[in-house]
């Protein structure tokens, strides 16, 4: 059974810097393709940031040039830089796993972490 485990949540000022981690667990095919969600109090969960299982990455247009995803093999585990944070990123942030190419939708990915919470404020 995939297992996802998120980690590196907390609370920032504006302009400041978080990364989070999720490490991945129990998958029995190829590396599966990453990616990151997140939820406002309120709002649609949304996709933020994938990895295809080649290393291709996809951003949502808003955090294009302040997130950066990536990936180590060797530790199973992917990871969400975020830079320059603002209030409007706060929300619980979760990491999903499939076993094919990236996807934009929620309904495509089959494995989710339990999420993190990420804070933007003063």
């Amino acid at each position: 059974q995939l297992q996802l485990v998120e980690s590196g949540g907390g609370l920032v000022q504006p302009g400041g810097s978080l990364r989070l981690s999720c490490a991945v667990s129990g998958f029995t095919w190829d590396y599966p393709a990453i990616g990151w969600f997140r939820q406002a109090p309120g709002k649609e969960r949304e996709g933020v940031s994938c990895i295809g299982r080649d290393g291709t990455n996809y951003y949502k247009d808003s955090v294009k040039g302040r997130f950066t995803i990536s990936r180590d093999n060797a530790k199973n585990a992917v990871y969400l830089q975020m830079n320059s944070l603002k209030p409007e990123d706060t929300a619980i942030y979760y990491c999903a796993a499939r076993s094919n190419s990236c996807a934009a939708f929620v309904s495509a990915y089959a494995y989710w972490g339990q999420g993190t919470q990420v804070t933007v404020s003063s």
